[in-house]
């Protein structure tokens, strides 16, 4: 139970609207795992987001699939803002941005 592996159940999760994970897509702002715990802050592209009812429970059903991860606590901030600079150069690359 490593922060990889949880990195690897995070880019399993696809944004709904833009076709690259959201670990890649720069959602993801911060990963601890204490013990048998994951902490998970993460963020959405905007806060109208049409996936922030769904979104954080999907984090939260993926890296519960980690060996050793009991539990999952994610908290979803807006601070700072999203932005596109956030995203992987293969997030970018992806989607056209250089």
């Amino acid at each position: 139970m490593s922060i990889p592996e949880v990195i690897n159940q995070l880019k399993t999760i696809y944004d709904p609207e833009i076709p690259v994970n959201i670990y890649d897509l720069g959602l993801i702002y911060n990963i601890r795992v204490i013990g048998s715990e994951a902490y998970i802050v993460m963020t959405l592209t905007t806060a109208a987001c049409p996936a922030a009812a769904f979104m954080p429970e999907a984090v939260r059903a993926a890296v519960t699939q980690v060996p050793g991860i009991e539990a999952v606590h994610v908290d979803v901030t807006f601070e700072p803002r999203w932005t596109n600079a956030r995203m992987s150069a293969e997030a970018r690359a992806q989607l056209g941005f250089s």
